[in-house]
Protein backbone atom coordinates (compact mmCIF):
# COMPACT_ATOMS: atom_id res chain seq x y z
CA UNK A 1 0.00 0.00 0.00
CA UNK A 2 0.98 3.50 -1.06
CA UNK A 3 0.44 7.00 0.34
CA UNK A 4 -0.02 10.39 -1.40
CA UNK A 5 -0.04 13.83 -0.36
CA UNK A 6 -3.40 15.37 0.22
CA UNK A 7 -2.01 18.13 -2.48
CA UNK A 8 0.17 16.27 -5.01
CA UNK A 9 -1.24 12.64 -5.38
CA UNK A 10 1.86 12.21 -8.21
CA UNK A 11 3.98 11.51 -4.71
CA UNK A 12 3.98 8.20 -3.55
CA UNK A 13 5.49 7.00 -0.78
CA UNK A 14 5.37 4.12 1.89
CA UNK A 15 3.61 3.46 5.31
CA UNK A 16 7.33 4.13 6.94
CA UNK A 17 7.89 6.91 5.12
CA UNK A 18 4.36 8.56 6.03
CA UNK A 19 4.86 8.21 9.79
CA UNK A 20 8.64 8.87 9.25
CA UNK A 21 8.31 12.48 7.50
CA UNK A 22 4.75 13.45 9.25
CA UNK A 23 4.20 16.49 6.84
CA UNK A 24 4.45 16.06 3.18
CA UNK A 25 7.05 18.82 2.27
CA UNK A 26 4.03 20.58 -0.25
CA UNK A 27 2.40 20.99 2.92
CA UNK A 28 -0.49 18.38 2.24
CA UNK A 29 -0.88 15.42 3.90
CA UNK A 30 -0.59 11.61 3.96
CA UNK A 31 -3.29 9.67 2.73
CA UNK A 32 -3.31 5.82 2.09
CA UNK A 33 -4.05 5.31 -1.80
CA UNK A 34 -6.73 2.93 -1.62
CA UNK A 35 -8.26 1.88 1.59
CA UNK A 36 -8.28 -2.03 2.68
CA UNK A 37 -11.42 -3.69 3.15
CA UNK A 38 -13.00 -5.90 6.26
CA UNK A 39 -14.58 -8.54 5.43
CA UNK A 40 -17.88 -9.58 7.58
CA UNK A 41 -15.73 -12.52 8.69
CA UNK A 42 -12.45 -11.26 10.06
CA UNK A 43 -14.87 -8.72 12.06
CA UNK A 44 -16.55 -11.48 13.55
CA UNK A 45 -12.69 -12.59 14.56
CA UNK A 46 -12.46 -9.42 15.93
CA UNK A 47 -14.70 -10.03 18.54
CA UNK A 48 -13.05 -12.64 20.13
CA UNK A 49 -10.06 -10.62 20.53
CA UNK A 50 -8.82 -8.21 23.34
CA UNK A 51 -7.78 -4.90 22.26
CA UNK A 52 -3.96 -4.98 21.70
CA UNK A 53 -4.71 -7.61 19.60
CA UNK A 54 -7.66 -6.04 17.61
CA UNK A 55 -4.99 -3.41 16.80
CA UNK A 56 -2.87 -5.32 15.30
CA UNK A 57 -4.91 -6.69 13.13
CA UNK A 58 -6.29 -3.32 12.02
CA UNK A 59 -3.19 -1.77 11.50
CA UNK A 60 -1.81 -4.68 9.63
CA UNK A 61 -4.15 -3.73 6.62
CA UNK A 62 -2.58 -0.45 6.15
CA UNK A 63 0.86 -1.08 7.35
CA UNK A 64 2.21 -3.48 4.83
CA UNK A 65 5.86 -2.99 5.17
CA UNK A 66 5.26 -3.44 8.93
CA UNK A 67 5.82 -7.60 9.97
CA UNK A 68 2.42 -8.97 12.22
CA UNK A 69 5.02 -9.80 14.77
CA UNK A 70 6.51 -6.16 15.36
CA UNK A 71 2.78 -4.90 15.13
CA UNK A 72 1.41 -7.59 17.97
CA UNK A 73 5.01 -6.75 19.97
CA UNK A 74 4.06 -2.36 19.93
CA UNK A 75 0.25 -2.92 20.95
CA UNK A 76 1.19 -5.03 23.59
CA UNK A 77 3.51 -2.96 25.62
CA UNK A 78 1.68 0.00 24.21
CA UNK A 79 -1.64 -1.13 25.42
CA UNK A 80 -0.47 -3.12 28.50
CA UNK A 81 -2.02 -3.41 32.17
CA UNK A 82 0.02 -1.33 33.52
CA UNK A 83 -0.63 1.54 31.40
CA UNK A 84 -4.21 1.24 30.48
CA UNK A 85 -5.58 -1.17 33.34
CA UNK A 86 -7.45 -4.35 32.12
CA UNK A 87 -9.26 -2.51 29.48
CA UNK A 88 -7.60 0.04 27.20
CA UNK A 89 -11.43 1.26 25.90
CA UNK A 90 -14.02 -0.09 27.86
CA UNK A 91 -17.48 0.50 26.09
CA UNK A 92 -19.73 1.59 29.35
CA UNK A 93 -23.33 1.00 28.23
CA UNK A 94 -26.08 3.54 30.29
CA UNK A 95 -29.07 2.08 28.34
CA UNK A 96 -29.91 -0.30 25.43
CA UNK A 97 -29.39 2.21 22.74
CA UNK A 98 -26.26 3.96 24.33
CA UNK A 99 -22.94 3.53 25.95
CA UNK A 100 -19.93 5.52 26.23
CA UNK A 101 -16.73 4.67 24.68
CA UNK A 102 -13.97 5.57 27.75
CA UNK A 103 -11.08 6.23 25.80
CA UNK A 104 -9.08 7.94 29.15
CA UNK A 105 -7.90 5.06 30.93
CA UNK A 106 -4.30 5.53 29.60
CA UNK A 107 -1.16 7.54 31.39
CA UNK A 108 -2.81 11.07 30.67
CA UNK A 109 -6.29 10.43 30.89
CA UNK A 110 -7.23 11.74 27.51
CA UNK A 111 -8.31 9.81 23.98
CA UNK A 112 -4.76 11.18 23.07
CA UNK A 113 -3.12 8.03 24.74
CA UNK A 114 -4.88 5.64 22.34
CA UNK A 115 -2.84 6.85 19.39
CA UNK A 116 0.16 8.34 21.49
CA UNK A 117 1.68 4.90 23.22
CA UNK A 118 1.72 3.45 20.38
CA UNK A 119 2.80 5.93 18.02
CA UNK A 120 6.27 6.13 19.06
CA UNK A 121 6.88 2.47 18.42
CA UNK A 122 6.01 3.11 14.91
CA UNK A 123 8.25 6.08 14.93
CA UNK A 124 11.48 4.35 16.11
CA UNK A 125 10.77 1.27 13.59
CA UNK A 126 9.70 3.83 10.43
CA UNK A 127 13.02 5.25 11.26
CA UNK A 128 14.85 2.00 10.81
CA UNK A 129 12.95 0.89 7.47
CA UNK A 130 13.87 3.92 6.00
CA UNK A 131 18.11 4.27 6.27
CA UNK A 132 17.28 7.65 8.40
CA UNK A 133 20.40 8.53 10.18
CA UNK A 134 18.82 11.33 11.91
CA UNK A 135 17.04 12.07 15.04
CA UNK A 136 13.65 13.34 14.66
CA UNK A 137 12.31 16.35 16.05
CA UNK A 138 8.96 15.79 16.81
CA UNK A 139 6.81 19.24 17.09
CA UNK A 140 3.61 19.29 18.54
CA UNK A 141 1.08 22.17 18.58
CA UNK A 142 -1.90 21.22 21.67
CA UNK A 143 -5.48 22.22 22.77
CA UNK A 144 -4.40 20.05 25.62
CA UNK A 145 -4.85 16.84 25.67
CA UNK A 146 -2.09 16.10 22.73
CA UNK A 147 0.89 17.85 24.19
CA UNK A 148 0.55 15.57 27.25
CA UNK A 149 0.15 12.29 25.36
CA UNK A 150 2.97 13.01 23.14
CA UNK A 151 4.97 13.74 25.81
CA UNK A 152 4.44 11.02 27.91
CA UNK A 153 4.51 8.75 25.07
CA UNK A 154 7.81 9.89 23.32
CA UNK A 155 9.46 11.08 27.16
CA UNK A 156 13.29 9.06 26.65
CA UNK A 157 13.03 7.49 23.36
CA UNK A 158 16.29 7.33 21.97
CA UNK A 159 16.83 8.81 18.70
CA UNK A 160 13.85 11.58 19.47
CA UNK A 161 13.57 15.10 20.61
CA UNK A 162 10.32 16.62 21.42
CA UNK A 163 8.66 20.04 21.71
CA UNK A 164 5.17 20.67 22.77
CA UNK A 165 3.39 24.31 22.49
CA UNK A 166 0.18 25.34 23.82
CA UNK A 167 -1.76 28.41 23.85
CA UNK A 168 -0.81 30.38 27.00
CA UNK A 169 -4.38 30.80 28.14
CA UNK A 170 -6.31 28.14 26.28
CA UNK A 171 -5.99 25.07 28.49
CA UNK A 172 -6.72 23.76 31.72
CA UNK A 173 -5.13 24.12 34.76
CA UNK A 174 -4.35 20.49 35.12
CA UNK A 175 -3.89 20.34 31.51
CA UNK A 176 -1.18 22.76 31.58
CA UNK A 177 0.07 21.46 34.94
CA UNK A 178 0.78 18.34 33.38
CA UNK A 179 2.92 19.51 30.56
CA UNK A 180 4.96 22.03 32.78
CA UNK A 181 5.71 19.08 35.34
CA UNK A 182 6.65 16.53 32.51
CA UNK A 183 9.69 14.41 32.98
CA UNK A 184 12.41 13.50 30.15
CA UNK A 185 15.79 14.36 28.81
CA UNK A 186 14.45 14.40 25.31
CA UNK A 187 11.11 17.01 26.23
CA UNK A 188 10.28 20.75 26.03
CA UNK A 189 7.69 22.29 26.33
CA UNK A 190 6.84 26.01 25.63
CA UNK A 191 3.26 28.61 25.86
CA UNK A 192 2.38 30.40 22.81
CA UNK A 193 0.59 33.92 23.54
CA UNK A 194 -2.79 33.04 21.44
CA UNK A 195 -4.87 30.81 20.78
CA UNK A 196 -4.28 27.02 19.53
CA UNK A 197 -5.23 27.68 16.33
CA UNK A 198 -1.87 30.03 16.76
CA UNK A 199 0.04 27.45 17.31
CA UNK A 200 -0.62 25.09 15.21
CA UNK A 201 -0.14 27.54 12.22
CA UNK A 202 3.19 28.22 13.93
CA UNK A 203 4.27 24.97 13.89
CA UNK A 204 2.98 24.00 10.02
CA UNK A 205 5.24 27.07 9.21
CA UNK A 206 8.07 25.71 11.14
CA UNK A 207 7.84 22.50 9.19
CA UNK A 208 7.45 24.47 5.54
CA UNK A 209 10.60 27.05 6.31
CA UNK A 210 13.31 25.13 4.44
CA UNK A 211 15.98 27.66 6.36
CA UNK A 212 15.09 25.86 9.46
CA UNK A 213 14.75 22.81 8.10
CA UNK A 214 18.48 23.06 6.70
CA UNK A 215 19.65 24.08 10.29
CA UNK A 216 18.21 21.08 12.12
CA UNK A 217 19.42 18.79 8.97
CA UNK A 218 23.34 20.53 9.62
CA UNK A 219 22.97 19.64 13.31
CA UNK A 220 21.40 16.12 12.62
CA UNK A 221 17.88 16.48 13.17
CA UNK A 222 14.83 16.53 11.12
CA UNK A 223 11.39 17.51 11.85
CA UNK A 224 8.26 14.99 12.17
CA UNK A 225 4.89 15.19 13.77
CA UNK A 226 3.20 13.88 16.61
CA UNK A 227 -0.11 15.84 15.84
CA UNK A 228 -2.97 13.85 14.03
CA UNK A 229 -1.41 15.10 10.60
CA UNK A 230 0.79 12.41 11.13
CA UNK A 231 -0.67 9.39 9.66
CA UNK A 232 0.87 7.16 12.48
CA UNK A 233 -1.17 8.93 14.89
CA UNK A 234 -4.43 9.01 13.39
CA UNK A 235 -4.19 5.05 12.46
CA UNK A 236 -4.54 3.67 15.57
CA UNK A 237 -7.92 5.58 16.44
CA UNK A 238 -9.55 3.86 13.80
CA UNK A 239 -8.72 1.19 15.62
CA UNK A 240 -11.13 1.74 18.67
CA UNK A 241 -14.29 2.17 16.73
CA UNK A 242 -13.83 -1.29 15.03
CA UNK A 243 -13.34 -2.51 18.75
CA UNK A 244 -16.04 -0.40 20.17
CA UNK A 245 -18.15 -2.40 17.61
CA UNK A 246 -17.41 -5.62 18.90
CA UNK A 247 -18.02 -5.06 22.41
CA UNK A 248 -21.34 -3.30 21.01
CA UNK A 249 -22.04 -6.93 19.78
CA UNK A 250 -21.01 -8.43 22.77
CA UNK A 251 -23.56 -6.34 24.82
CA UNK A 252 -26.24 -6.94 23.47
CA UNK A 253 -26.62 -3.37 22.00
CA UNK A 254 -27.08 -4.77 18.25
CA UNK A 255 -26.76 -8.02 15.95
CA UNK A 256 -23.62 -8.77 14.37
CA UNK A 257 -23.87 -6.65 10.76
CA UNK A 258 -26.51 -3.67 11.74
CA UNK A 259 -25.28 -0.54 11.58
CA UNK A 260 -24.36 1.95 14.68
CA UNK A 261 -23.86 5.32 15.08
CA UNK A 262 -21.32 7.21 16.67
CA UNK A 263 -21.28 10.59 18.03
CA UNK A 264 -17.65 12.74 18.57
CA UNK A 265 -16.92 15.68 20.06
CA UNK A 266 -14.21 17.04 17.30
CA UNK A 267 -12.12 20.62 17.04
CA UNK A 268 -9.23 19.11 14.47
CA UNK A 269 -11.37 16.42 12.96
CA UNK A 270 -9.06 13.55 13.17
CA UNK A 271 -11.12 11.30 16.07
CA UNK A 272 -13.96 11.43 13.81
CA UNK A 273 -12.40 11.55 10.42
CA UNK A 274 -10.52 8.02 12.22
CA UNK A 275 -14.02 6.88 12.24
CA UNK A 276 -15.27 7.38 8.67
CA UNK A 277 -12.01 5.66 7.65
CA UNK A 278 -13.64 2.21 9.59
CA UNK A 279 -17.08 2.65 7.68
CA UNK A 280 -15.30 2.96 4.36
CA UNK A 281 -13.43 0.04 5.68
CA UNK A 282 -16.52 -1.78 6.42
CA UNK A 283 -17.60 -1.14 9.76
CA UNK A 284 -21.07 -1.13 10.06
CA UNK A 285 -21.49 2.55 10.94
CA UNK A 286 -24.17 4.74 9.52
CA UNK A 287 -23.58 8.21 10.59
CA UNK A 288 -20.86 9.99 12.26
CA UNK A 289 -22.38 12.70 14.39
CA UNK A 290 -19.80 15.71 14.33
CA UNK A 291 -20.57 17.60 17.80
CA UNK A 292 -18.68 20.82 18.24
CA UNK A 293 -18.59 23.68 20.56
CA UNK A 294 -19.16 27.43 20.69
CA UNK A 295 -16.56 27.09 18.03
CA UNK A 296 -18.97 25.85 15.88
CA UNK A 297 -16.92 25.77 12.37
CA UNK A 298 -17.33 22.02 12.00
CA UNK A 299 -21.33 22.42 12.47
CA UNK A 300 -21.72 25.53 10.14
CA UNK A 301 -19.30 23.68 7.41
CA UNK A 302 -21.41 20.48 7.46
CA UNK A 303 -24.81 22.45 7.31
CA UNK A 304 -23.89 24.97 4.56
CA UNK A 305 -20.58 23.49 2.59
CA UNK A 306 -18.58 26.71 3.86
CA UNK A 307 -15.74 26.70 5.65
CA UNK A 308 -14.64 30.00 6.97
CA UNK A 309 -12.44 30.56 9.30
CA UNK A 310 -12.86 34.68 10.07
CA UNK A 311 -15.32 34.62 13.13
CA UNK A 312 -14.98 34.89 16.80
CA UNK A 313 -12.61 32.54 18.59
CA UNK A 314 -14.46 31.60 21.89
CA UNK A 315 -12.41 30.24 24.89
CA UNK A 316 -14.86 27.34 26.52
CA UNK A 317 -14.73 24.93 29.08
CA UNK A 318 -13.82 22.42 26.00
CA UNK A 319 -10.77 23.61 24.91
CA UNK A 320 -9.33 20.63 23.46
CA UNK A 321 -12.58 21.44 21.07
CA UNK A 322 -11.37 25.38 20.78
CA UNK A 323 -10.24 25.02 17.10
CA UNK A 324 -11.06 27.43 14.13
CA UNK A 325 -8.30 25.49 11.76
CA UNK A 326 -9.66 21.38 11.24
CA UNK A 327 -6.20 20.03 9.67
CA UNK A 328 -7.91 16.88 9.11
CA UNK A 329 -10.93 18.01 6.87
CA UNK A 330 -8.77 18.21 4.19
CA UNK A 331 -7.57 14.35 4.41
CA UNK A 332 -11.41 13.68 3.75
CA UNK A 333 -11.90 16.26 1.23
CA UNK A 334 -9.08 14.31 -0.73
CA UNK A 335 -10.14 11.03 -0.19
CA UNK A 336 -13.81 12.12 -1.00
CA UNK A 337 -12.77 13.81 -4.10
CA UNK A 338 -9.42 12.26 -5.31
CA UNK A 339 -8.97 15.90 -6.74
CA UNK A 340 -5.28 16.95 -5.06
CA UNK A 341 -5.45 19.99 -7.19
CA UNK A 342 -8.49 21.05 -5.79
CA UNK A 343 -7.64 20.45 -2.55
CA UNK A 344 -4.81 22.73 -2.31
CA UNK A 345 -7.00 25.10 -4.52
CA UNK A 346 -9.52 24.99 -1.53
CA UNK A 347 -6.58 25.02 1.07
CA UNK A 348 -4.51 28.36 -0.33
CA UNK A 349 -8.37 29.97 -0.08
CA UNK A 350 -8.43 29.19 3.43
CA UNK A 351 -4.97 30.56 4.00
CA UNK A 352 -5.42 33.49 1.84
CA UNK A 353 -9.06 34.72 2.03
CA UNK A 354 -10.08 32.64 5.59
CA UNK A 355 -12.64 30.25 3.66
CA UNK A 356 -13.42 28.14 0.65
CA UNK A 357 -16.64 26.70 -0.56
CA UNK A 358 -16.99 23.29 -1.58
CA UNK A 359 -20.24 22.06 -4.72
CA UNK A 360 -23.06 21.29 -3.47
CA UNK A 361 -22.65 17.53 -5.05
CA UNK A 362 -20.33 16.82 -2.49
CA UNK A 363 -21.79 18.55 0.28
CA UNK A 364 -24.84 15.92 -0.30
CA UNK A 365 -22.33 12.99 -0.31
CA UNK A 366 -20.57 14.28 2.89
CA UNK A 367 -24.32 14.81 4.60
CA UNK A 368 -25.00 11.14 3.28
CA UNK A 369 -22.05 9.83 6.04
CA UNK A 370 -22.15 13.02 8.21
CA UNK A 371 -24.41 14.62 10.81
CA UNK A 372 -23.78 17.16 12.87
CA UNK A 373 -24.48 19.50 15.86
CA UNK A 374 -23.52 21.88 18.29
CA UNK A 375 -23.38 22.72 22.02
CA UNK A 376 -23.77 25.94 23.81
CA UNK A 377 -21.66 26.14 27.53
CA UNK A 378 -24.94 26.14 29.12
CA UNK A 379 -26.28 23.30 27.56
CA UNK A 380 -23.13 21.52 28.30
CA UNK A 381 -22.57 22.09 31.93
CA UNK A 382 -26.33 21.02 31.85
CA UNK A 383 -26.09 17.61 30.44
CA UNK A 384 -22.94 17.16 33.14
CA UNK A 385 -25.95 17.77 35.77
CA UNK A 386 -28.33 15.63 34.11
CA UNK A 387 -26.02 12.30 33.56
CA UNK A 388 -24.25 12.74 36.76
CA UNK A 389 -27.94 12.80 38.54
CA UNK A 390 -28.64 9.62 35.99
CA UNK A 391 -25.43 7.86 37.20
CA UNK A 392 -22.67 8.36 35.10
CA UNK A 393 -19.79 11.29 35.77
CA UNK A 394 -18.65 12.76 32.63
CA UNK A 395 -15.97 15.61 31.30
CA UNK A 396 -16.70 18.70 29.22
CA UNK A 397 -15.68 17.24 25.89
CA UNK A 398 -18.24 14.00 26.66
CA UNK A 399 -20.77 16.07 27.75
CA UNK A 400 -20.95 18.47 23.92
CA UNK A 401 -20.98 15.05 22.48
CA UNK A 402 -23.71 13.41 24.61
CA UNK A 403 -26.37 16.54 24.30
CA UNK A 404 -25.93 16.98 20.28
CA UNK A 405 -26.49 13.32 20.42
CA UNK A 406 -29.86 13.85 22.60
CA UNK A 407 -30.42 16.87 19.72
CA UNK A 408 -30.20 14.92 17.50
CA UNK A 409 -31.89 12.17 17.81
CA UNK A 410 -35.31 14.29 18.85
CA UNK A 411 -34.61 15.97 15.64
CA UNK A 412 -34.56 13.34 13.23
CA UNK A 413 -36.13 10.35 15.28
CA UNK A 414 -32.98 8.15 14.78
CA UNK A 415 -33.33 5.70 17.67
CA UNK A 416 -30.96 3.05 16.72
CA UNK A 417 -27.67 2.24 19.09
CA UNK A 418 -25.24 4.76 19.58
CA UNK A 419 -21.74 5.29 20.68
CA UNK A 420 -20.32 8.65 22.37
CA UNK A 421 -17.20 8.72 22.48
CA UNK A 422 -16.06 9.89 25.67
CA UNK A 423 -12.52 11.75 25.24
CA UNK A 424 -11.08 12.68 28.66
CA UNK A 425 -11.29 11.74 32.51
CA UNK A 426 -13.64 14.24 34.23
CA UNK A 427 -11.07 15.13 36.60
CA UNK A 428 -8.97 17.04 33.62
CA UNK A 429 -12.32 19.48 33.90
CA UNK A 430 -12.31 19.64 37.97
CA UNK A 431 -14.03 22.88 38.20
CA UNK A 432 -16.36 22.51 35.61
CA UNK A 433 -17.72 19.26 36.68
CA UNK A 434 -17.93 20.81 40.04
CA UNK A 435 -20.04 23.42 39.35
CA UNK A 436 -22.26 21.47 37.17
CA UNK A 437 -23.19 19.24 39.54
CA UNK A 438 -24.39 21.71 41.86
CA UNK A 439 -20.99 21.86 43.93
CA UNK A 440 -18.37 24.92 45.14
CA UNK A 441 -15.52 24.79 42.87
CA UNK A 442 -12.96 27.41 44.77
CA UNK A 443 -9.58 27.33 43.91
CA UNK A 444 -7.01 26.31 41.16
CA UNK A 445 -7.84 22.75 39.02
CA UNK A 446 -5.43 20.86 40.85
CA UNK A 447 -6.73 21.78 44.10
CA UNK A 448 -10.53 20.46 43.31
CA UNK A 449 -9.31 16.70 42.14
CA UNK A 450 -9.62 15.58 45.66
CA UNK A 451 -13.12 17.65 46.08
CA UNK A 452 -14.13 15.84 43.11
CA UNK A 453 -13.54 12.60 44.44
CA UNK A 454 -14.86 13.46 47.92
CA UNK A 455 -18.03 15.10 46.11
CA UNK A 456 -18.89 12.21 43.63
CA UNK A 457 -17.44 9.14 45.74
CA UNK A 458 -15.36 7.95 42.34
CA UNK A 459 -11.27 7.70 42.68
CA UNK A 460 -8.43 9.87 41.43
CA UNK A 461 -7.24 8.64 37.90
CA UNK A 462 -3.86 7.24 39.25
CA UNK A 463 -1.96 10.18 36.64
CA UNK A 464 -3.36 12.79 38.61
CA UNK A 465 -2.72 11.89 42.05
CA UNK A 466 -0.28 14.72 43.96
CA UNK A 467 -0.37 16.73 40.54
CA UNK A 468 0.20 19.96 42.41
CA UNK A 469 3.03 18.55 44.28
CA UNK A 470 5.40 17.70 41.10
CA UNK A 471 8.14 20.05 40.13
CA UNK A 472 7.56 22.76 37.58
CA UNK A 473 10.11 22.20 34.33
CA UNK A 474 9.35 24.70 32.34
CA UNK A 475 7.57 27.79 32.13
CA UNK A 476 8.89 29.42 29.10
CA UNK A 477 5.94 31.67 26.99
CA UNK A 478 6.76 33.40 23.71
CA UNK A 479 4.94 35.18 20.94
CA UNK A 480 4.41 32.98 17.75
CA UNK A 481 6.58 34.62 15.65
CA UNK A 482 8.89 33.71 18.54
CA UNK A 483 8.14 29.79 18.14
CA UNK A 484 11.52 29.38 15.80
CA UNK A 485 13.58 30.26 18.07
CA UNK A 486 12.42 27.99 21.10
CA UNK A 487 12.48 25.38 18.77
CA UNK A 488 16.35 26.04 18.20
CA UNK A 489 17.28 27.17 21.74
CA UNK A 490 16.07 23.47 22.69
CA UNK A 491 18.02 21.64 20.41
CA UNK A 492 21.42 24.01 21.41
CA UNK A 493 21.19 25.32 17.77
CA UNK A 494 22.46 29.00 17.09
Amino acid sequence: MRYVSTRDASLKISAAEAIARGLSPDGGLFVPETLPQVSAEMLRSLVSMDYPQRAAAIMALFLEDYMAEELKAYTEAAYSKERFGDEPAPLHKVNDNTAYLELWHGPTCAFKDMALQVMPHLLRAALVKTGEKKQVCILVATSGDTGKAALEGFRDVEGTKIFVFYPSDGVSDVQKLQMRTQQGGNVGVCAVRGNFDDAQSGVKAIFGDEAMRGKLADAGYFFSSANSINWGRLLPQVVYYFSAYCDAVEQGMLSFGEALDFCVPTGNFGDILAGWIAKKCGLPVDKLICASNTNKVLTDFFRSGTYDRMRPFHTTMSPSMDILISSNLERLLYMATGDDKQVKEWMTQLTEKGSYSIPSKLLKTLQADFAFGWCSEEDTSREIGERYAAGYLMDTHTAVASRVLADYRAESGDKKAAVVLSTASPYKFCDHVLRAIGAGAEGSGTQLIETLSEITGTPVPRPLAGLDKREVRFDQVVEKTEMPSAVLGMLGIG
